[in-house]
């Protein structure tokens, strides 16, 4: 008998799962929320099993919300755009830049001189690179950057060590490319996709809450990266590189003469000739932006306060994070490059940028306002309104279980745009801060380190050759029972510190204010 292809069975069982959803679904005042919750789950099934790309299954709102007569057609494509997103285009264009012209390479070999020593230094320098790029630039492209890097140092490495010696350090230089490039990813609202859903459909879910600005995201989530960062590298050197002798060298850390790559990183970067005019074009445009990003608004240390540029503006409430995004990036191409003819950026370059995620954010805002919209997502939160009597640090670990474990075999943007509205709902049902709900759910979204499948890292350095499945599962396994403890604790001990009443239900979040999510 022939089998059929689990793909048509995914196919198949979207649409199919939304008709029972209509019919099963509760009674309630209104046919809406039911209808809604249909449209959910046919999503859903198409975004988890990635049965037609994610970009197009995010345009099934434009034709199925209107349909059901759940929102006009007008309001489901006005949700498609947003200052976020713009943000996320701005950004991506600057980073475009620096990869047109070779600064992002640059930057990683300089580091890498910096740190990088005998085998567990090497890691070091890979991870913290990494790691800082990712920040930056779409982790994606960090790792496909730092891969054929470590390929070339790992060479070096093969002809030193014994094999057994040599498959170890390259398991765990490998690993802690695709670990650093989702962890650094954390840092910043844009290092990582779902970072940027969340500032946006917090915005969106709560007009009157405090704004969640590019500087305090950092401020709050760096320490956390940061200290992410180290552990990891801690686990990875015991697990992959401790014990690693080099014949006629050192054991990682003795007191011996040290074999260091540090030459062979100088020889890469003299490779690269001096920093050019257009690379410190690049840089200063780089430089600027992440400064105008962070003193957007003003800064508050204790008794000082460093006003905000935004201040300078007739309308200060106007200026968001994508203004400068998408000032600068304008720039880029009206700057002269030392190319006879041609600018800084291009838009052969430019149009390497993924608007299929642009696609995936404006779909997954969509349905987030269809939930609110139609009273689904308070629906939901009555159901899950006894989680009220949990503990904060209990909701929020468990949370961030939830999404570490999910993540690891759906898109971590995709399941972001499904969770944290109803999350959102939840909250003001348990009367809680939607923050303390929403902010886990978010970080735990980069932590998935088992499968090749949870992330665009862990498939590129499983693409390598150089580790099994079972290397990355059993390493992967610890470190997001890892990232789940130390996203609980950071919150727990900066959340209330960071953002006002964690722990309380705050006048901006009654659930009479939740409206075009």
């Amino acid at each position: 008998m022939k089998r059929v292809p689990w793909k048509l069975i995914a196919l198949i069982a979207g649409p199919l799962l939304a008709g029972i959803v209509l019919v099963v679904f509760p009674e309630t005042a209104s046919p809406l929320p039911g209808r809604t919750a249909a449209v959910a789950v046919w999503m859903a099934v198409w975004w988890l099993t990635e049965v037609i790309p994610l970009a197009i299954t995010s345009l099934l709102p434009l034709v199925l919300l209107p349909a059901l007569g759940v929102m006009s057609s007008k309001a489901v494509a006005g949700s498609y755009t947003n200052d976020v997103i713009f943000l996320f285009i701005g950004g991506f264009i600057v980073a475009l830049a620096m990869e047109r012209w070779q600064l992002h390479k640059r930057v990683a070999l300089v580091i890498l001189r910096t740190i990088g020593g005998g085998p567990s230094r090497t890691l070091l320098g890979f991870m913290v690179a990494t790691a800082g790029l990712s920040m930056w630039i779409s982790n994606t492209a960090t790792t496909m950057m730092m891969v054929p890097i470590a390929g070339a140092v790992l060479s070096r490495f093969d002809n030193l060590l014994d094999e057994k010696s040599a498959r170890r350090l390259a398991i765990g230089l490998m690993l802690g490319i695709a670990y650093s490039a989702s962890i650094g990813g954390m840092a910043t609202l844009v290092g990582t996709p779902p970072n940027l859903v969340f500032t946006s459909l917090f915005t969106q879910a709560f007009p009157q809450g405090p704004e969640v600005s590019f500087a305090q995201w950092m401020i709050f989530a760096t320490p956390l990266s940061l200290s992410f960062l180290l552990i990891a590298w801690g686990l990875l050197a015991a697990m992959y590189t401790r014990g690693i002798r080099i014949p006629g060298g050192t054991e990682t850390g003795s007191t011996s003469k040290r074999v260091s790559l540090r030459a062979d990183y100088a020889a890469e970067l003299k490779a690269l000739g001096p920093m050019n005019s257009d690379e410190r074009k690049v840089l200063t445009v780089f430089i600027t932006l992440a400064a105008l990003w962070i003193t957007r608004k003003p800064l508050g240390f204790g008794i000082v306060t460093i006003p905000g540029w935004s201040q300078l503006l007739p309308e200060p409430s106007y200026a968001g994070d994508g203004l400068p995004a998408i000032a600068l990036s304008i720039l880029l191409f009206m700057l002269p490059s030392s190319v006879r003819g041609e600018r800084i950026m291009n838009w052969d370059t430019a149009k390497r940028l993924p608007w299929g995620i642009v696609l995936l954010f404006g779909g997954g805002f969509a349905l987030a306002a269809a939930i609110n919209v139609s009273g689904l997502a308070l629906w939901i939160g009555g159901q899950l309104a006894g989680l009220g009597k949990l503990s904060p640090a209990v909701m929020v670990g468990a949370i961030s279980t939830l999404m570490t474990f999910t993540t690891e075999l759906t898109s971590n943007t995709a399941t972001t745009q499904l969770v944290l509205p109803v999350l959102a709902a939840v909250a003001v049902a348990i009367g809680r801060n939607p923050l303390l709900l929403m902010i886990p759910a978010t970080l735990s979204a980069s932590c998935a380190f088992m499968m090749p499948v949870a992330t665009p890292p862990n498939a590129i350095v499983f693409g390598s050759g150089r580790i099994r499945i079972i290397d990355m599962a059993k390493t992967g396994l610890l470190l997001n029972l890892i990232g789940v403890l130390l996203i609980t604790a950071w919150l727990m001990l900066a959340g209330a510190g960071m953002f006002d009443g964690m722990n309380e239900l705050p006048d901006w979040a009654d659930t009479k204010m939740i409206q075009g999510l």
